[in-house]
Parts: structure tokens; C-alpha cells; sequence
């Protein structure tokens, strides 16, 4: 059975005279810096100078370089990108590390692979949402909530799961349920639903748009019907809220009995093997290592590159001038240089497959 906590279990007085540091003032530590300064908590924010910086001072905290809020605080929330969080650590959080002080991650990717490795007189614990910055401020201010993992890591103090429980109703997650797992749990479950099911769901919906499209089917139809009426963002959300079968109700007859008599002939897909060796490499730690890896940054690059000129985002971009909708580009993709190229040479034969699959 695992634990869950609730808004009974916290109790804000255990951070009384804490000073709490919110290192990262992205979309995570703005939400989670705001709803504890809510709660009453003393909050500063550590971050570099940028704009994220000039937004921190602009919602009225005291804002300070990194270094320098690892001296000054209790508790710091670790609210960096998985990818650069490491050299941040080494370079400007161990450094200033005194005994006694709380780290809190809201990822367990760091610790569950010793990327970060604290020292044993350090409290480690984690509160990770299962939810996007915007929707941990929202539920905040709805009094609605928002489901996260939690746990404690490394217990120095005696006190690391009053402290946990404190932070976690400070942030608003007890409102709807804190889960207990460890770190690596954590890990696995957020990139398991990134490597297995998020990579399934995508290859189905391509499959879907160009079977229909070469049939002769309006690529407009059929984009509006599969996503962009937001549709099934809606049969998800009923799902989170009611079940999985259960939503099923909400849906016609007819689309019932096509979606349970045809369904039948995909059962016999055969993910389960795929899954499987996918699950080994999380839980071993392949993956880690292969990320962390010189080359995974380039690699990382090219599929990036070949993923943005697949034949799907040309259709989405004439669809939408067709419909009037905007075409938002948050960014632009630039092709990895020719010195890149001839100094990785033992990635093109593995990158050509990349561009077959995505020209498929």
C-alpha cells in the first residue's frame, strides 16, 4: 500500500522561522514561489540575472544569485532544468551547503542516477507535481489542488517528513493528494510515459492523419476532427475525472460499439517486448548514461532538426492558414553545422534512420 497525504497531514508551523529558497524562477518556481508566499512562508528567489530574474522582483521577492541564497536559506527548492541542474549544483549550490539545510527536488531524475550526489548531513526530499506550472498556480487559487510524488530522501535532521509535509501543503499539492515514492520511482514513471506511451499515441495519430489524407479526406477534416476541436483534450480530462471507462458513457452509442468491435483487432499490437526493453533501460540506468553522454546533446540536435520537417508539420501549417488560425513558431530549428556533421561522423548512419522514420 503506499502512503497519501492530505491537507491534514501538513502542518505550515513547521516552517516557522524557515527561510525557503526557490532556486529557478521558471514556470515551476513561479507558481510554487507564489503559493507559498500565500501560505505566509518567508520566500526569496535565486536566480541568475535574466528576465525570469526582473518577473521574480516584478511579484515583489528579494531576489539574489544563486550562490548567494544557498547561505542565506533553510530550504531550497531545486527548480532547474534536469539537464543543467548538475553544474549548477556543483558550481554554485555544494559549494555553500552547510549541515542541516533541506533540499528539495521536484524531479528524481538527479538523485536516482547520482548525478547529484548530497553529502549525508543534507535532508533531501522531493515534491514533484503531476502538473504544469500554470495548472500548480491555478488549482492553487481554485482551492482545488493538484496531485504530486513525494518523499524523503536522506533524513539528517530527525524532522524531514514534517518539513516535506509543511512544504508540500505550502505549495498547495495536500489540497488534492501527495503520493509517496521514492525518487527513482518518480524518474521512471515520468519518462516511461515519455519513451512508451507519449511515442505509441504519436506514431497512431501520424498513422491516422496520412491513411486518411492519401484516401482523399481534407487534411483541414481531418486535423480538426482528431485534435485541433480539442475534442480529445476533453475525453482526457473526463477520463482524469471520472475513469477511463467510465468517460466512455459521455460518447454515443454508435462511437461505443465502433471503438469496443474494432478495438479488438489492435489488442495484439506488439508494444508489450518494446515496453519492456524501454522499462529495463529506465530502471538499469541506460538511459541516463546514454543522456548524459558526449554525444546525446548532438544526437539530441539532429532528431530534433528531422522531427520539425516531418510531412505532419507541413500539413498543420496549411491547415491553419487555411482555417485563419495563427501559426505560432516558438521557436526556429537550425540544422546542425557541417563541422558538427564530420566531427560526429559515426552518428550519420543512425541519423538516416531518424529521417526515414520521419518522412514516413
Amino acid at each position: 500500500m503506499v502512503n497519501v497525504y492530505h491537507d491534514k497531514d501538513g502542518n505550515l508551523e513547521d516552517l516557522n522561522g524557515k527561510i525557503i529558497a526557490i532556486i529557478g524562477y521558471g514556470n515551476q518556481g513561479r507558481a510554487q514561489s507564489l503559493n507559498l508566499r500565500d501560505n505566509g512562508l518567508n520566500v526569496i528567489i535565486g536566480n541568475k540575472k535574466d528576465e525570469y530574474r526582473k518577473i521574480a522582483k516584478k511579484d515583489g521577492f528579494d531576489t539574489y544569485s544563486i550562490s548567494e541564497i544557498v547561505l542565506m536559506s533553510d530550504v531550497l527548492f531545486i527548480l532547474l532544468p534536469d539537464e543543467i541542474m548538475k553544474d549548477v549544483y556543483k558550481k554554485e549550490i555544494e559549494p555553500n551547503l552547510k549541515e542541516g539545510k533541506t533540499l528539495c527536488f521536484a524531479s528524481g531524475y538527479n538523485i536516482a542516477f547520482n548525478l547529484i550526489k548530497p553529502s549525508s548531513n543534507i535532508n533531501v526530499i522531493m515534491i514533484a507535481p503531476r502538473m504544469i506550472g500554470i495548472g500548480v498556480r491555478e488549482t492553487f487559487l481554485l482551492k482545488k489542488g493538484f496531485f504530486s510524488f513525494i518523499c524523503v530522501h536522506q533524513d539528517a535532521t530527525g524532522d524531514a517528513k514534517k518539513i516535506l509535509l509543511g512544504l508540500s501543503k505550502g505549495v498547495g499539492t495536500l489540497m488534492k493528494a501527495g503520493i509517496e515514492v521514492d525518487m527513482k520511482t518518480e524518474a521512471v514513471l515520468d519518462m516511461s510515459t515519455e519513451q512508451m506511451f507519449g511515442p505509441t499515441l504519436g506514431r497512431a495519430m501520424l498513422t491516422y492523419v496520412y491513411t486518411l489524407v492519401d484516401a482523399g479526406y481534407p487534411p483541414e477534416a481531418v486535423l480538426v476532427e482528431l485534435y485541433m476541436s480539442g475534442e480529445m483534450s476533453y475525453t482526457f480530462e473526463k477520463m482524469a475525472n471520472i475513469g477511463l471507462i467510465k468517460q466512455v458513457d459521455f460518447h454515443s452509442q454508435t462511437s461505443q460499439y465502433g471503438s469496443m468491435s474494432r478495438g479488438i483487432r489492435f489488442r495484439k499490437i506488439p508494444l508489450r517486448e518494446k515496453y519492456d526493453q524501454i522499462l529495463k533501460e529506465l530502471e538499469n540506468g541506460d538511459f541516463a548514461k546514454e543522456w548524459e553522454g558526449k554525444l546525446a546533446k548532438l544526437k539530441f540536435r539532429f532528431i530534433k532538426f528531422f522531427a520539425t520537417k516531418q510531412r505532419i508539420a507541413k500539413l498543420e501549417k496549411k491547415v491553419r492558414a487555411t482555417l485563419n488560425l495563427k501559426d505560432i513558431d516558438i521557436y526556429e530549428e537550425m540544422p546542425p553545422s557541417i563541422e558538427e556533421l564530420r566531427e560526429k561522423e559515426k552518428l550519420l548512419a543512425e541519423l538516416k534512420e531518424f529521417q526515414k522514420f520521419y518522412e514516413y
